[in-house]
């Protein structure tokens, strides 16, 4: 069972790609950038983008049925490594805010993110049997 999620809590797709794909027992989003679903806009600071990132991946999650603390994987790219601490602070306080165990995660440096935003984050949640 595979079925694509659509949802307008988080940006639409921006090219030939799913929001997220629900394969029943897991969820996959896919990359997140920090664009608010409503206007469009992208925050100048990384704490705000940082903050719209991860609720446009739990927007995804949770229109596939599920919950933050269903999430057990993230991986983070981000522009510059300075902002790694910033990045870090707003990523424990959502954790924290859903009460949820903190996933496993890589955070990877890359030269350029589209729409020239400061970071992305894609995430796995998976469903309990």
């Amino acid at each position: 069972m595979r079925k694509s999620i659509e949802t307008q809590r988080a940006p639409g797709a921006i090219g030939p790609y799913v929001q997220g794909v629900d394969l029943g027992s897991m969820v996959l989003t896919s990359g997140q950038i920090p664009v608010c679903p409503q206007t469009g806009a992208v925050a100048e600071n990384v704490a705000d983008q940082a903050r719209q990132s991860l609720e446009n991946v739990k927007a995804i999650v949770v229109a596939a049925g599920l919950e933050v603390g269903s999430i057990v994987k993230t991986t983070v790219f981000i522009t510059d490594m300075n902002d790694f601490s910033t990045i870090n602070q707003v990523y424990q306080q959502f954790f924290d805010e859903h009460q949820a165990i903190y996933p496993a995660r890589s955070c990877v440096q890359v030269a350029r993110l589209p729409k020239d935003v400061k970071l992305e984050i894609e995430a796995i949640a998976v469903r309990s049997a």
